[in-house]
């Protein structure tokens, strides 16, 4: 149904560019959700002989529905399509809703359709296809977030390099979610995006029997218009979060600067330049303890940000470019003591091609504020507890994951389950625990600095005739070709591009 839906709508685009035109399809989409959930809720009230309350905005938002003045309902939207002013008529629509719920405010696109001076016959069409979804069909399956999922999805594809960063591919944030397990507590992201760490956490507790009430949702995104998209996904699926009053960059505008969050889950922008002037914020609270992170470069910028809004038990889950791995300065001295204060709890090289805005393969780092103590078993059956505070799980996935959308890898449900059972069995040494080669790893503390406090898992996890029928050549050739590919992505470091050549243990210095 999803595919379909994204076929005819997407045949319908005609010259508008798909940054712009995802925003009036997925705003269509939420109206159309919006509306018939409204009538659903109206036809209720009748039968409850309640007829002289159906203006009433109380008695629809006692429900967690909004309420929508006739000019902003679907069946008057689809009975002007027609119109030469269909544009118009939208946005009154969208704008009236957002009037008069304020859950949603700063959510709908704001006169997308009059600027876009989108054909009317197309628009019309547009509407006719979106009025297919039975929002209400199946309440259990969720189909309108399906499909509102799957066009988030599609339009990331569309958009490709440089763009698309609102999205971070679903098998990504459902191996984040099934590894810090977020059952209940706070949940924070710094670079929120259309929201799709929250969406999953959600499914995460809903998969464990869990209680969304048990569940609080913080978090805060700079662009204005993916800000709208996630609140627009979030409102869709009933999930009350608070992202800050506006859209803000989260280093120059912290909207939640005394936040302590159970759960951290970000793939915040890699590798941004220049994200604060020399003279700026140098004295925030959030650098407390460590060196001020370089203006060069923001990972570390991030790391920090996320370190300091962890709870006293809390975890983190976080996506970075590899560079963030190695490199000296001041990011080296930040990682040193991230090591030594015992916050880095594992470090997982994801495979290449998993996001749709870069090829490169990147990390998910997990940072822990309780670390607990590991038994561990030996050959005769005795067993003792090791402290785990300065241990870290290294973790290589590489060669893990299926095919998708032909040039993409995700994780499969079984790939998810695998890798978070290994992940759980380290930390709770079930199944007796040993490292893997070519696949899993535990470094002490010392171990890692005699690697002068290096996180490239190459340097720590074995590796056993890796390529062994490949002759030097031929890797050469391969690895300068991923080289050269590397080169022309303008948010790459100095260190992303060395790591190609790492895999093979040669140094190279540029």
């Amino acid at each position: 149904m999803e595919e379909q839906l994204w076929d005819a709508a997407n045949k319908l685009r005609g010259t508008v560019e798909s940054s712009e035109y995802k925003h009036v399809v997925l705003g269509l989409i939420f109206l159309k959700f919006a509306s018939d959930k409204f009538e659903e809720r109206r036809e209720e009230l009748i039968t409850e002989g309640k007829e002289k309350y159906l203006e009433m905005k109380e008695f629809y938002n006692m429900k967690n529905i909004f309420f929508l003045a006739e000019k902003s309902r679907w069946s008057h939207i689809l009975k002007n399509c027609k119109q030469d002013d269909i544009a118009l008529i939208i946005d009154t629509a969208l704008h009236n809703v957002e009037k008069n719920n304020p859950a949603l405010k700063g959510a709908l696109p704001d006169n997308y359709f009059s600027r876009l001076n989108m054909d009317v016959s197309k628009l019309s069409a547009l509407l006719d296809t979106i009025n297919n979804i039975d929002t209400l069909k199946d309440k259990q399956q969720d189909i309108v977030g399906r499909v509102y999922e799957y066009f988030l999805s599609k339009f990331a594809l569309a958009e490709g390099k440089g763009k698309g960063e609102f999205y971070t591919p679903k098998s990504i944030v459902n191996l984040i979610a099934e590894m810090i397990e977020p059952y209940k507590g706070i949940i924070y992201d710094p670079a929120c995006g259309s929201g799709g760490m929250f969406v999953q956490s959600m499914k995460f507790i809903d998969n464990h029997h869990g209680d969304k009430k048990e569940v609080s949702i913080y978090g805060q995104e700079y662009t204005a218009t993916t800000y709208k998209l996630a609140k627009m996904n979030l409102a869709i699926r009933g999930i009350s979060a608070n992202l800050g009053d506006v859209p803000a960059d989260t280093f120059g505008r912290d909207q939640h600067p005394d936040l302590k969050a159970d759960f951290i889950m970000a793939n915040p922008p890699f590798n941004q330049k220049d994200w604060r002037a020399a003279n700026e914020l140098v004295d925030d609270a959030r650098w407390k303890g460590y060196e001020i992170p370089p203006t060069s470069n923001a990972n570390y910028g991030w790391i920090l940000n996320i370190a300091s809004k962890l709870s006293r038990n809390g975890v983190a889950g976080f996506i970075l470019a590899n560079g963030a791995l190695s490199g000296g300065g001041e990011e080296y001295k930040i990682r040193k003591k991230l090591v030594e204060n015992g916050m880095v709890e594992a470090i997982v090289i994801l495979p290449q091609n998993m996001f749709y805005t870069t090829n490169i393969s990147v990390t998910l780092w997990i940072l822990n504020n309780n670390k607990k103590e590991r038994v561990v078993k030996h050959p005769d059956g005795s067993r003792n507890y090791r402290d785990r505070q300065h241990e870290v799980l290294f973790m290589d996935l590489r060669e893990v994951g299926v095919p998708f959308e032909k040039k993409f890898i995700q994780f499969s449900k079984d790939n998810i389950r695998d890798i978070a059972k290994s992940y759980h069995d380290w930390q709770q040494n079930e199944s007796g625990y040993s490292d893997e080669a070519e696949y899993t790893y535990s470094a002490t503390l010392d171990e890692i600095k005699a690697k002068d406090y290096s996180l490239v898992p190459s340097k720590y996890i074995e590796f056993v005739n890796r390529d062994e029928n490949i002759n030097f050549d031929d890797k050469m050739q391969r690895l300068q070709g991923e080289f050269a590919e590397l080169l022309q992505q303008e948010q790459q470091s100095k260190e992303d591009l060395l790591n190609v050549f790492k895999e093979l243990g040669h140094e190279i210095k540029l």
